[in-house]
């Protein structure tokens, strides 16, 4: 009996320790393709800003908001109807994976998952023109240290974050439509609360989803289905982080 109780030991004992290592690889995928991610959108971003932007009047055919003069990429880019293209543009790819992703072969998921952080960095290309370089950067690390810290809240903690998703949604929309509002009544005060109420939603939002994304995880689940699970993981984790940074950036970037 005791020889039959070691064995059965040892055997869940196995049995565990394949899956932890199954789930430690899996994690590691969804952090992997967020990352590569984000390399992507700031990679585009950064060459985008630097093709829009002159400092020869001669060349300007238009500026910013804030006076930066603009190459015809810039003004093409920002200042005519094919901006709203490049900012809806994201959404659309976050629609076709969401709604799409079950239908799709895993290398067609992974092509609209890399066209999506492209289509980002296009968007995104304007904030290298508003802030500094150095403050950018400066919000960038701290946005990676508060995700950082939070992602592994969400993975090793035993209290179940279930109740925070449908609080943490109603602030989404909030926000959402706070911001819709704000694009009318250009407000400051509201601008900042907003921003406030936004690092505290994607802070909660990022612990919230590493552990869904952890539950998410089924050993048994073939190559092409844990694939498609990374991308979705990955895509939750990369619209955290870029809107926590957006927001930290709108309250401690120093504009040009």
């Amino acid at each position: 009996m005791a020889q039959y109780d070691r064995q059965t030991m040892a055997s869940r004992g196995g049995a565990q320790a394949a899956i932890d290592e199954g789930l430690r690889t899996y994690m590691l995928g969804v952090y992997n393709y967020m990352g590569i991610a984000l390399g992507i959108t700031g990679v585009v971003a950064y060459f985008i800003s630097m093709f829009a932007a002159t400092s020869d009047p001669a060349n300007a055919v238009g500026t910013l908001g804030n006076g930066v003069m603009l190459t015809q990429l810039g003004a093409t880019l920002y200042g005519s109807p094919l901006q709203w293209v490049v900012m809806l543009a994201p959404l659309a790819f976050v629609f076709a994976l969401s709604f799409g992703i079950h239908k799709m072969q895993f290398a067609t998921a992974q092509l609209v998952f890399w066209g999506f952080s492209v289509a980002m960095g296009l968007s995104l290309s304007s904030i290298f023109l508003v802030y500094t370089g150095e403050s950018i950067a400066r919000v960038f690390f701290i946005t990676a240290g508060t995700f950082g810290a939070m992602s592994l809240y969400g993975y090793t903690t035993k209290r179940d974050l279930t109740a925070w998703g449908s609080f943490l949604m109603m602030g989404l929309i909030g926000i959402i439509l706070a911001s819709v509002v704000n694009i009318f009544l250009q407000s400051g005060a509201l601008a900042f609360a907003i921003s406030i109420i936004g690092v505290l939603v994607f802070v909660g939002l990022t612990a919230y989803d590493t552990q869904k994304i952890k539950e998410n995880y089924y050993e048994g689940d073939g190559s092409e289905t844990m694939g498609k699970k990374m991308l979705m993981g990955a895509l939750a984790l990369y619209l955290d982080f870029i809107n926590l940074f957006l927001m930290l950036l709108r309250l401690f970037g120093n504009r040009e």
